[in-house]
Parts: structure tokens; C-alpha cells; sequence
């Protein structure tokens, strides 16, 4: 019987021909890519879940290459250092970097038309070098390192994903020049004070386990359809009935007593107010009485009010007869 000349299901490069453009090496657990073959038609590379401390210079040749990804691997500042050189790849429009052994903001100035940046789940202690970045840029993310201060970002004339959670932000700044902005994410930071900076186009907000104790300052967003504010300081609602276009709101692990100031909310989907002190349902169906259609899903639990009533799931199905979740409770 002849032996079979069909590659091995198992070696990296078996579906990868001259004609190949995209090659996805994800979890190989390759210490360097000295096994594989890199052809020069690739336009996505990637190489998450590997071993690597070093680039591979064979990739700086891959002209047409517009994605390439090393997220979660062993790569420090030194080791992507050789980047700021690599001209024949300058195309680039997706570059990743997220779970690595960053200190610094790498060197991209190379990349003219880079559309995402991702350095997050690093050690990067400054935003230091984001001045460097393309303009062009649509989508930051930053997550999950050490960063004190917003600075940097605004020629980011184009952006509307910036991801700045777990990090060490005390202000919200320097967002001013950020028109094309839909979505902003600075959860878990130390953030006291709301300060779009005169942004009324986010559509997406999330300030998750700061340390706000008040809502005002979103007055003007009007785009805003998302809200995200859970675990802060927040003992009243106020400053949301302009968001006319919020379906959205978290606004659990607060100090809320009342429900307030979302009347006039009638495309409100999701209302999350559970983990508050809520003492009664009295008032609920006023407060929310623009969004008794619309509203499908509701948390409360964990408030007074939910202990001391014993009608309680009755009394929320008759003031929102579209509900489909209370608390954990799903309706078909």
C-alpha cells in the first residue's frame, strides 16, 4: 500500500498554501514560528495562546497583511521593539497585544491606516506614546493595566470604542475632541466625578465600580442608550430624564431609596436596581410609567421592598405586562 501524502491533520501549516490569506495558530503553544510556514499572500495572522518572547522578522515581510494578533503570549517591550521598522507591513489595520508583559505603549507610528489597538491585561503605567498613534484609529483598548491619567487621545478624531477599565483613573478628561465616540468603559477606576467633556454622541457608558455618588452630568447625552453604573455611591436618580433613547439602565450596588427621574424613559428594556434600599413599591409604576410597554426585564431583588411584600412578582407582571425576567425569575 503507497503511503499517504496528505499533510498531518496536527501540523499548523496544513492548510496553509501560497494561496492562503488567513492562518490562525491559536493555542499551539509555539515558543517561535521556526516550524511554520508564512506565506506571502496572508492578510490575518494570528498567534493567540502561544509561548512567543520574540517577533518573528519573516512577518515584517507580509505586504498584505492587515490583522495580526499575539494576544496572550510572552512578549515585553524589548521583544516588539523591532516593529517601529516594519515599512512593507505598514498597512496594518488591527494590531493585538492584549495579555502580554507590557510596560509601555509600543511604537506604531508606522501603521497609517490602524483601525483597532489592543494593549490591554499589560502592565502599562502611562498612556504615554498614544500621541504616536494613527488618527485613523476606531477602536482602544487599554483594559486591565496601571494607567493614573486620560492623556493622549486627543487627535482621536475618528474613535468610538475607548476601553479604559481597571486601571488607576481618578478624572475623566481630554475626551473633548472624541466627536465620533459611541461607546466609552471605565469600569472599575477611582472615578468620583461624571465629565463627558461636552460628548453628547455615546451611546454606550459604563462606570462600574467607581466611586460616584451622583448621576449628574449626563444631561446632554441624548444618544445614550446604554448605562452602566453598578457598584458606586449613587443615593438618588437624577439627571436621566433627557436620555430619551436609553434602553439600558444598571444601576444596582448603590444606596438608592427611591426610584426617580425615568418617567419620561419610553424605550427603557432592562432597569437593574437590585442590591439598593428600595423600601417600597408604592411608587413604582409612576416612576417608570413611560417604559410599562416597553420594559421586558427588571431586577429588584435584594431591596427592602422585596422582603416586605408577598404580592411582589404579581404586582411587577401588573405594572409591565410585556415582562419576560424579575430578578431571576424568566417568563415565556
Amino acid at each position: 500500500m503507497e503511503s499517504s501524502t496528505q499533510p498531518d491533520a496536527h501540523d499548523p501549516t496544513a492548510e496553509n498554501d501560497a494561496e492562503s490569506t488567513v492562518l490562525d495558530l491559536t493555542g499551539c503553544q509555539l515558543r517561535d514560528l521556526s516550524s511554520v510556514e508564512l506565506p506571502s499572500t496572508l492578510t490575518e495572522l494570528d498567534l493567540t495562546t502561544n509561548r512567543m518572547t520574540a517577533l518573528d522578522p519573516r512577518i515584517s515581510q507580509l505586504s498584505n497583511l492587515q490583522k495580526l494578533s499575539f494576544r496572550q503570549n510572552l512578549l515585553n517591550d524589548d521583544s516588539v521593539r523591532p516593529l517601529s521598522s516594519w515599512d512593507t507591513i505598514s498597512g496594518l489595520q488591527e494590531l493585538v497585544f492584549r495579555d502580554n508583559q507590557l510596560k509601555t505603549i509600543p511604537d506604531v507610528s508606522i501603521f497609517k491606516k490602524l483601525l483597532v489597538f489592543d494593549v490591554s491585561f499589560n502592565e502599562i503605567s502611562s498612556l504615554n506614546g498614544l500621541s504616536k498613534v494613527s488618527s485613523t484609529l476606531r477602536e482602544l483598548y487599554v483594559s486591565k493595566n496601571e494607567v493614573p491619567k486620560m492623556e493622549q487621545i486627543e487627535h482621536f478624531h475618528e474613535l468610538q470604542i475607548l476601553e479604559l477599565g481597571s486601571n488607576k483613573l481618578r478624572v475623566m478628561e481630554n475626551l473633548e475632541n472624541l466627536v465620533s465616540l459611541q461607546e466609552l468603559w471605565l469600569g472599575r477606576n477611582r472615578i468620583r466625578v461624571i465629565n463627558l467633556c461636552g460628548l453628547k454622541c455615546i451611546k454606550k457608558l459604563s462606570l462600574q465600580s467607581n466611586r460616584i455618588t451622583s448621576i449628574t452630568g449626563l444631561e446632554g447625552c441624548v444618544a445614550l442608550e446604554e448605562l452602566y453604573l453598578s457598584y458606586n455611591g449613587i443615593a438618588k436618580m437624577e439627571g436621566l430624564s433627557s436620555l430619551i433613547n436609553l434602553r439600558v439602565l444598571d444601576i444596582a450596588s448603590n444606596k438608592l431609596t427611591q426610584v426617580n427621574d425615568i418617567e419620561n424613559l419610553t424605550k427603557l428594556e432592562d432597569l437593574w436596581l437590585n442590591d439598593n434600599q428600595i423600601t417600597s413599591l408604592d411608587n413604582i409604576a409612576e416612576a417608570v410609567a413611560g417604559s410599562r410597554e416597553s420594559l421586558s426585564t427588571i431586577y429588584l431583588e435584594r431591596n427592602p421592598c422585596v422582603d416586605s411584600s408577598t404580592a411582589y412578582f404579581s404586582t411587577l407582571k401588573q405594572i409591565f405586562p410585556n415582562i419576560q425576567q424579575i430578578d431571576s425569575q424568566i417568563y415565556a
